[in-house]
């Protein structure tokens, strides 16, 4: 049984439940950030990033800065690119537009690839936008929340290799890291993105990377200053370096508590193999969209091979709305979320699956969500033709 105090099950798009043993690492008393013990933690828990995103170049660089998911943008908006060169962003939601309008803010010279509603960019398209200019930089989002569309990537790196070798491929994989399969060097990622609060399982608040030997070199190799002080590759790759190698360093102020709560979530991640973890990920995704479907629900995600493991965007009956249906869903101690992507916002909810709610047996989220899911939409007038 959980410790925590009776609560909302809190079944959205991130941040998630959290286990018990996570959350009593963040009650951890106040500590040096520069001190033996801190230093050994944070020089683990980088360590442990690099089995996470299943990479063992030593060449590789991890970072944990404090901040938010998007922090991610901002690392390869100001490091990876400078002010005029071309980034190729495919876009499936809100968040691809974001990291799109980051990468202008900073400079870059954007050109943008829109999957349809609810789809992705194909592979022919990509490969022709490769072919008629050159690309410091691709950008996918791996999963995006606003959508549920999941982009593939291991055929997408090779097409980027092949069509245009030297664009970094960079993936915002904020919403899919730790549920989603990242083969980091297998399939030849350049930089993947991520943050504390999703399927990881860690409150919110570290920006979380991996960027590969080649990314880090065109860092190095770049003309200009990186464009930003405190989300500066040259500020902070001799910290996290340093810190791997247990020994203290600084630069700006680590929170110590919540990269305890980090250590302790990716010990658990790592105490199975990963493809357990993407696999349970994946069966409670498929019983998900199966009963939404029985309910005759459309998903917003339309075909299966691009629907996400760890959330599923659901389509209301045209006679309920999102305003009914999440207040009927909170009554039953069950919280969704709205929709988020301008085009479809009103029309739809996002149902988030990921992490402890799916990975430990003992809890029961899923079974109550459903069941929340279906008396709260027979209590709004809906009925299955």
């Amino acid at each position: 049984m959980s410790s925590q105090p009776e609560h909302p099950t809190l079944l959205i798009p991130g941040p998630i439940e959290f286990d018990d043993a996570v959350l009593q690492s963040m009650s951890h008393y106040s500590e040096s950030h520069v001190g033996p013990g801190f230093v050994a933690t944070f020089g683990e828990t980088l360590s442990m990033l690099r089995q996470l995103f299943q990479t063992t170049d030593p060449a590789s660089q991890p970072f944990i800065i404090s901040g938010s998911g998007t922090l991610g943008w901002d690392l390869v908006s100001a490091n990876l690119i400078e002010p005029g060169e071309n980034a190729l962003v495919l876009s499936t939601g809100y968040f691809g537009d974001g990291f799109a309008d980051c990468l202008t803010t900073y400079g870059a010279s954007v050109t943008k690839i829109d999957g349809p509603v609810g789809g992705r960019p194909q592979l022919p398209e990509i490969e022709k936008a490769l072919s008629q200019k050159k690309y410091k930089v691709l950008t996918v989002t791996h999963v995006d929340t606003s959508t549920g569309v999941l982009s593939e990537l291991k055929d997408l790196a090779a097409t980027v290799k092949k069509a245009s070798p030297d664009t970094l491929v960079i993936v915002d994989g904020v919403c899919s890291v730790a549920c989603e399969e990242i083969a980091f060097d297998a399939w030849g990622l350049d930089g993947v993105v991520t943050a504390s609060q999703k399927a990881i399982g860690c409150p919110a608040g570290l920006s979380i990377s991996m960027f590969s030997g080649r990314a880090m070199e065109a860092f190095k190799n770049r003309k200009a200053p990186p464009a930003s002080y405190f989300a500066s590759m040259k500020n902070w790759t001799p910290i996290m370096q340093n810190y791997e190698a247990k020994k203290p360093s600084y630069f700006a102020t680590p929170s110590p508590q919540l990269v305890r709560a980090l250590n302790t979530a990716l010990k658990q991640i790592l105490s199975r193999p990963l493809s357990e973890r993407f696999q349970r990920h994946a069966e409670v995704s498929d019983r998900i969209k199966r009963a939404v479907r029985d309910l005759g629900l459309e998903l917003v995600a339309t075909k299966p091979e691009d629907q996400a493991h760890a959330m599923t965007a659901i389509y209301l009956p045209e006679t309920v709305k999102t305003t009914d249906i999440l207040p009927k869903l909170s009554g039953k101690g069950v919280v969704f979320a709205g929709g988020i992507h301008k085009a479809i916002a009103p029309k739809y909810i996002r149902f988030g699956h990921m992490g402890v709610s799916v990975t430990d047996p003992a809890r029961k989220d899923i079974d109550k969500a459903l069941e929340a899911l279906r008396t709260g939409l027979a209590e709004c007038g809906y009925q299955k033709a």
